[in-house]
């Protein structure tokens, strides 16, 4: 991994303000910002780096121009921190990476406006990065469990870019980074991908990964990639050398086609119509591309969703304990509230979901194995991502099981990350005015990363470039809510 010098000048910038083939997805909007982008940053990442090797593009020019361009939409999306121009020699895919994950060289501020740690060595998922410059931090709210973020949404301005991940996938969808490094405890890289209309990977969970990392729940997090298609995250993932993280897992056995376990208790939750209609549509395009699409339930697994966000809570509140004395910052309400949700679970209460998710893990490669699946399809949530009225409206990131809209906020993410598997978000769909991604999710089991980007390729391609779906929009986000 290359990691871009602290320089100042034309390189430099300092905080920002904080109050499948080819590129698809949606088209930028009459007037927005992304209509002016420059047509080497169109090009699918393989692309471009074929014409860069062949001198069809000039590195000098490409990079000058990929700079002024960055800076140019963070100053509309406000997505970072620090932001710098790529070395002058060395690699060409910009890499921002959230600001709760050590850079060395790069100040790591946890989303806090007075907090500052200036770390000597890069975090684990970045040691062994190829083929890559960091060039940005990017925004997180405060200690990832807080609401407000500051950022824009650069595709989808109706709809809050969400979760704690926010800065990693506007980076993205406005091109100020080719791909980004989040982390996922209970959904925030997969919430702000769906939101931005992006491909989000949730990485299996392995504590080596989080070394350099702040955890805001161990048991819980892992660290995740994002890219605006699949296609550009395969591409980045064998060109990065990513194989080699976490456990291995050898490929599911060669057939005609996969086996795709579609979520039961999802489709008999009360799905928006948008996202029913976005599911049927690519579960029929898996159908006629060859492949078994069967139902699957995940029983105990799937009551444990709720159980996932006390238990985000409960660590968050420890986390907070054991860092406050060195914190000089004045946190909005928002991250209080849900600090206090964690401060109200009891010792009894946390011993007994930490035995409760140890024992469900080890279940879980039965539910795959039982069911003949490669893995789970089901949506990121019950609703589509929520307009930034609804977000300032929610309270906190934690529901409440007093809340009237309790099991619609506790959503479908949880299930991946209260087993400890990996998972890829990515868009079919948009709805007509106003304009909403409609997401879908598939999760694998431990150590599938490879065969998750392989199959969102297979859905993009099945589904086609994002169209419109038919029928009137449903309203973005209610009840939805932003996940840590």
């Amino acid at each position: 991994m290359t990691v871009v010098p602290a320089t100042a000048g034309a390189g430099s910038t300092g905080p920002a303000a904080r109050p499948s083939t080819g590129a698809k997805g949606p088209p930028a909007g009459p007037g927005r910002l992304l209509d002016r982008l420059p047509a080497g940053l169109r090009l699918p990442l393989a692309e471009r780096a074929r014409l860069l090797t062949t001198g069809a593009l000039n590195p000098v020019t490409w990079r000058a121009e990929t700079h002024r361009w960055a800076t140019t939409a963070d100053a509309v999306h406000r997505a970072t921190t620090e932001l710098r121009a790529l070395p002058a020699t060395g690699h060409d895919l910009r890499v921002g990476v959230k600001d709760t994950v050590d850079v060395a060289g790069f100040t790591t501020r946890l989303g806090l406006r007075r907090y500052r740690h200036h770390p000597a060595r890069s975090a684990a998922p970045l040691r062994a990065l190829r083929g890559a410059s960091v060039v940005a931090k990017l925004v997180t709210p405060e200690l990832s469990i807080g609401q407000d973020h500051g950022c824009a949404n650069p595709l989808f301005p109706a709809v809050d870019p969400s979760g704690s991940s926010t800065g990693s996938a506007v980076a993205v969808a406005a091109h100020i980074c080719d791909v980004a490094l989040g982390t996922d405890t209970v959904a925030s890289v997969r919430y702000p991908a769906a939101a931005c209309g992006i491909v989000g990977l949730r990485l299996t969970h392995d504590p080596r990964l989080l070394d350099g990392v702040f955890q805001l729940s161990p048991l819980l997090d892992a660290p995740g990639w994002l890219a605006r298609t699949a296609d550009d995250l395969a591409y980045f993932w064998n060109r990065a050398g990513l194989g080699g993280l976490g456990p291995a897992r050898d490929d599911p056995p060669a057939r005609t086609g996969l086996r795709i376990g579609v979520v039961r208790e999802a489709l008999d939750a009360a799905l928006a119509p948008a996202v029913r209609s976005g599911l049927d549509h690519l579960r029929a395009a898996l159908e006629a591309a060859g492949h078994a699409v069967v139902p699957v339930r995940l029983d105990e697994l799937w009551h444990h969703r709720s159980t996932a966000y006390e238990l985000c809570a409960r660590t968050a509140w420890d986390r907070y304990r054991a860092v406050r004395d060195r914190l000089d910052d004045r946190l909005d309400a928002s991250t209080l509230l849900a600090l206090e949700a964690g401060a109200a679970i009891g010792d009894a209460r946390y011993a007994g979901i930490v035995d409760t998710l140890r024992r469900t893990r080890e279940q879980v490669p039965a539910l795959f194995a039982g069911h003949g699946v490669d893995l789970w399809l089901l949506p990121v949530d019950p609703r589509l991502p929520r307009t930034p009225q609804e977000s300032s409206a929610s309270g906190s990131t934690i529901p409440h099981p007093d809340d009237p809209d309790f099991d619609q906020r506790v959503g479908f993410s949880p299930v991946a990350s209260f087993a400890g598997l990996p998972a890829i978000t990515f868009p079919v769909a948009v709805t007509p005015a106003p304009r909403v991604p409609v997401p879908l999710q598939a999760v694998g089991p431990a150590g599938s990363e490879p065969l998750l980007i392989r199959f969102a390729q297979l859905a993009s391609a099945a589904v086609g470039d994002l169209g419109i779906l038919p029928g009137p929009a449903d309203a973005p986000g209610r009840p939805g809510r932003k996940a840590p």
